[in-house]
């Protein structure tokens, strides 16, 4: 009886170590990724301004913070115990709807997004980062990387024109100190433009470090990728073939 005993509080100790090693492995590092919005709209679905009546500026918007494994996969919506509450970063909500709007149609005021991404995402480092901790974070992530500005300095401008993959990589590099991960999509004449911007971020959330895993994104990016032209008048965003704007 006794054995049987010692085996049982072996077992008990054996699975309460392999659950601590779980959560503690669950991830090596986040990607903190930005989207181009003339990009996403830019495409045969196009996109709709938020219902907050604050129009998208013309710059790069939060996609979110995803936790990667170093061997490419990651995990996702791992706690369903503790989901989206709003009430917990509504000291956030006036800045994340500036800096991570939502754009698709039909147009919403951001909350279905930032769940999404809280729940898919977020739920997975919550032993690092609780809810405001996690927006509050990829806020500040957006304020320390000038994107927009890094390719406008180094003379690539959102202007429809063509920029090799390259001289992108190399000007978010020189302006902002770190390798970027590019993904790519198509507008509609099937023309590969830039799209997703990732920066590997390190597992406690706190500092930017240089990638040595980069996202293969579902549609490689040419050699050549168009960086479109984006406004931000009117409602509904129609793409007009390289002349794209708000009507």
């Amino acid at each position: 009886m006794k054995t049987n005993n010692n085996s049982a509080l072996i077992k008990i100790l054996v699975l309460a170590y392999l659950s601590v090693l779980c959560v503690s492995q669950g991830y090596d590092f986040f990607y903190f990724v930005q989207q181009w919005p003339g990009s996403y709209c830019d495409t045969k679905k196009g996109c709709c301004n938020p219902t907050t009546g604050q129009k998208p500026a013309a710059n790069f918007t939060i996609i979110g913070l995803w936790p990667r494994l170093n061997n490419g996969t990651y995990p996702k919506s791992c706690d369903l115990n503790n989901l989206y509450d709003e009430s917990q970063i509504s000291d956030l909500i006036s800045s994340m709807q500036k800096e991570w709007p939502s754009l698709s149609c039909p147009g919403s005021n951001g909350t279905d997004l930032w769940a999404y991404e809280w729940n898919r995402h977020g739920t997975c480092s919550e032993s690092v980062l609780d809810q405001h901790d996690y927006f509050q974070a990829n806020l500040n992530f957006k304020n320390n990387v000038s994107v927009l500005q890094a390719l406008q300095t180094a003379g690539i401008e959102p202007d429809g024109n063509f920029y090799s993959v390259e001289s992108i990589k190399a000007g978010i590099k020189e302006g902002t100190g770190f390798s970027p991960g590019i993904t790519c999509n198509v507008d509609p004449s099937g023309n590969s433009q830039l799209y997703q911007i990732y920066f590997c971020v390190d597992a406690s959330g706190s500092d930017f470090f240089e990638c040595s895993v980069f996202p293969k994104g579902n549609k490689p990016c040419a050699s050549e990728v168009e960086f479109p032209i984006f406004t931000e008048i009117g409602e509904t965003y129609i793409p007009t073939f390289g002349n794209s704007y708000f009507q």
